[in-house]
């Protein structure tokens, strides 16, 4: 099954809306892990204060609002 991972961090309402949204887009069809920025120093430097942040593989697919075009694109994709 396919996987995404996101980049959040505690009391950001944005990354609460988008995770709730990309949850109901996935049902079914993919997985999430969603990881706290500010739980390792690297992920606090790379993202810093750009946070939501949506992954798959190496590539960042939506930040900010959740991309759901994006996010139907690459789930078309063959794995």
């Amino acid at each position: 099954m396919m996987h995404f991972d996101v980049y959040s961090r505690q009391g950001c309402h944005l990354c609460e809306v988008l995770i709730e949204s990309l949850d109901e887009l996935l049902k079914g069809r993919a997985t999430m892990t969603v990881h706290d920025v500010d739980s390792r120093d690297d992920w606090r430097v790379r993202f810093g204060l750009r946070v939501p942040v949506v992954r798959h593989r190496d590539r960042t697919v939506s930040e900010f609002a959740l991309d759901r075009g994006a996010i139907e694109s690459v789930l078309a994709e063959k794995p």
